[in-house]
């Protein structure tokens, strides 16, 4: 095949994958918001938020992944035009994540005296307390949107998702501005009120969802009777078995950027602060290549359960080209505005701490230089990933990604970060080392499998 072949592609790619870019994105810009706002106060109060999502990022990362299982489950079904398969596969899953998210926000909430525990600042881990008590509990409304969002993107239904998250994060920033300054009549509440935004939001989201899943047309066959539906412990088995390896995946990838916070803190409030600047700056690239992941997921599941291998490969292969070409532009505009981006964060102003801002400016600008680096590898091993859910490929992927991450990613980032002058930008190498690899491995492993489906 030439390459028009695949460029031709983009068209039904971008159109599936802008509502969740957008989404993701306008989620990512929440959270930039937030730490727009957090940062006023102070690099404490920065870097507690960074140390109390680090738990949440964690156990969020178990939840979303085990939730993707519900995707492929469904485009297969909706593919080969089994629909009643796809109310079982709606209701189970559904059970499942709201299952998960209890537990999740319970594992979370026992392990909060470790944050007395981890050689942090006293200062950063006092205010990191409260605020981690606040979003532990949106786990529950989080992977529980997660289950409706999975649902309806399975179902080609992307926009859904979209208008349910962005209205979630008009109220959430709104929420912070009151909660977090106390303005207009509202309690001046600091990193806690930030939490509380985040926690009524999420809800705010589920409450979208389920009322559009009901009423929505395109869903109509689907919402059928959903209370009656028998409850099979060999379909529970069968999303568990594809769920677990999905969320061991994305866990890999969030304990080892979050391993980086952890080093980063404990080197000091200033290197955890420049640490979050660049980790977040980096989230907003890599929403895209979640969108357009999600699109592989969707189009390569859809095209197996048609049993149509040839178009298989053609557009895994089209969402392969689209964000190598997005990730190069991510990448060369990293490099132009290193310098620049790290002052969104902060206010330089206010003398007494002028010379920590100064100092987190300088180190995150420099890591920006570094993230740009790995734009493209984390870019593609993110669609790869979302294409190999789509043929149900989940437990050699995630053994890929713990050797990448875990063997080989981390023990460069502890030694270069914790024992040589390198300190927080060696810990970013450690990074970039192990989203190479994982990307070349989790290429090498799409194309022995798709040799094997298309000789």
């Amino acid at each position: 095949m030439n390459l028009i072949t695949y460029t031709r592609e983009f068209g039904t790619n971008l159109k599936l994958a802008y509502p969740v870019i957008v989404g993701m994105l306008g989620h990512t810009v929440v959270q930039l918001i937030d730490n727009i706002m957090v940062g006023q106060l102070g690099t404490a109060e920065l870097a507690a938020v960074s140390l109390g999502n680090s738990f949440v990022f964690v156990a969020m990362s178990l939840g979303i992944g085990f939730s993707t299982a519900i995707t492929p489950m469904i485009a297969e079904s909706f593919g080969a035009k089994i629909h009643n398969k796809v109310r079982y596969i709606f209701v189970h899953g559904l059970i499942l994540c709201f299952g998960l998210g209890v537990v999740l926000a319970s594992l979370v909430l026992c392990a909060k005296p470790l944050l007395s525990q981890m050689g942090q600042p006293n200062e950063v881990v006092t205010l990191a307390k409260p605020y981690l008590f606040w979003v532990a509990l949106s786990l529950v409304p989080l992977v529980g949107f997660q289950g409706l969002r999975q649902f309806a993107e399975g179902l080609f239904q992307t926009r859904l998702a979209m208008y349910a998250t962005l209205m979630g994060n008009v109220i959430n920033v709104l929420l912070n501005y009151l909660l977090i300054f106390g303005l207009h009549g509202f309690p001046e509440l600091g990193v806690e009120g930030a939490a509380l935004g985040t926690l009524f939001s999420r809800w705010t989201m589920v409450l979208f969802m389920a009322i559009n899943v009901k009423n929505k047309k395109g869903f109509k066959r689907y919402n059928r009777k959903l209370f009656r539906v028998k409850l099979k412990k060999s379909l529970f088995k069968r999303i568990f078995s594809l769920g677990l390896p999905s969320a061991l995946q994305m866990f890999f990838e969030v304990t080892f950027f979050t391993s980086a916070i952890w080093m980063s803190g404990l080197l000091g409030k200033n290197p955890q602060a420049a640490n979050q600047i660049a980790l977040n700056l980096s989230s907003m690239t890599y929403m895209v290549a979640i969108g357009v992941g999600v699109t592989a997921m969707i189009r390569v599941g859809n095209e197996k359960g048609r049993g149509d291998f040839t178009a298989l490969r053609r557009v895994a292969v089209s969402t392969f080209l689209l964000i190598f070409l997005m990730s190069s532009l991510f990448c060369l505009f990293f490099i132009a505005t290193h310098d620049l981006l790290p002052w969104l964060y902060l206010d330089g102003s206010a003398p007494e701490i002028s010379s920590d801002v100064n100092e987190v400016v300088e180190i995150a600008s420099n890591l920006i230089l570094i993230a740009a680096f790995f734009q493209i590898a984390d870019g593609l091993q993110a669609v790869v990933l979302g294409a190999l859910r789509g043929i149900q490929d989940v437990i050699i992927p995630a053994f890929l990604i713990f050797i990448s991450y875990g063997a080989i990613g981390f023990p460069i980032s502890y030694y270069l970060g914790l024992n040589t002058e390198w300190a927080t930008y060696g810990i970013w190498i450690g990074l970039l080392t192990g989203l190479i690899l994982s990307a070349l491995l989790l290429v090498l492993r799409f194309q022995y499998l798709s040799q094997k489906l298309v000789p």
